[in-house]
């Protein structure tokens, strides 16, 4: 086996392990203490334990906490059809209903992917005590690739 040239950049794999590392690089989501649970074939999971230092004044998870969210696991699922080169090029979320309970969790999709531009929409979903999930913000976003 030849050392890699710089012309042969070394790059790892693209899977949920190598995901999670990324993840891990980011000080703000080492803040955050997200984790990404699913990565791959066009999708992302990413969760956050809900805490008292991510409440707003009435109780509920803050929507900045939403938004972070929303954005991390939607650029995560376009970088498994774009690779690993991507930034969030804009996005929108609704907020659907507060969210409170245990966990927060964002789904993210696909929705269309080209080469350079990818289009993914995400749902927000509060798990409580119980297990039952209760879906509190929809967003869509835009990711590019920066390769």
């Amino acid at each position: 086996m030849t050392e890699p040239t710089a012309a042969q950049p070394v790059s790892d794999p693209l899977d949920l392990a190598m995901a999670q590392k990324v993840l891990e690089a980011q000080p703000f989501s080492r803040l955050m203490r997200a984790r990404i649970t699913r990565f791959g074939e066009g999708a992302a999971t990413l969760e956050i334990g809900i805490r008292d230092e991510l409440r707003q004044q009435n109780g509920f998870l803050h929507g900045g906490v939403l938004a972070y969210a929303a954005d991390n696991s939607i650029t995560f699922a376009a970088g498994t059809t774009l690779g690993p080169a991507v930034l969030t090029s804009g996005f929108s979320i609704q907020y659907v209903r507060p969210a409170t309970g245990v966990t927060l969790i964002a789904h993210a999709a696909v929705v269309h992917s080209g080469r350079r531009q990818a289009t993914v929409r995400c749902e927000l979903v509060a798990v409580g005590e119980e297990g039952a999930e209760t879906l509190c913000a929809i967003a869509q976003g835009t990711v590019l690739s920066t390769a």
